[in-house]
């Protein structure tokens, strides 16, 4: 569900045709704006991305996002985190989360 491998030249993205927005790449960290009732039960970065899972089970992703990695059923970046709905819609929650250069990984409870 939320794969996609491929080899890309390390460097910062540019917006293009395919993306709606720029997303900034730092490497120092940042402050988040989570939901206020969001308790952080794990965290996972992956080359240019990040997802956390919280203590109720539910998967928020963020960064770049051109090979489907966050989650979200589309290829788009952003820069704040996002509630992955297709885990809630399916009735699943996640326990964890590991993420790669261009992959997430979740485990999940039906």
């Amino acid at each position: 569900v939320f794969a996609g491998d491929a080899t890309v030249t390390p460097r910062q993205e540019q917006p293009g045709a395919e993306d709606a927005a720029f997303i900034s790449i730092q490497a120092f960290p940042a402050l988040l704006d989570l939901p206020q009732d969001v308790e952080v039960s794990e965290v996972s970065c992956g080359s240019r991305h990040t997802a956390i899972v919280t203590r109720g089970g539910e998967l928020y992703t963020w960064g770049w996002g051109k090979y489907g990695q966050l989650g979200h059923g589309d290829n788009a970046s952003s820069d704040q985190p996002r509630r992955v709905e297709r885990l809630a819609a399916e009735g699943l929650r996640a326990q964890e989360v590991v993420c790669g250069p261009w992959t997430t990984y979740v485990c999940v409870l039906e």
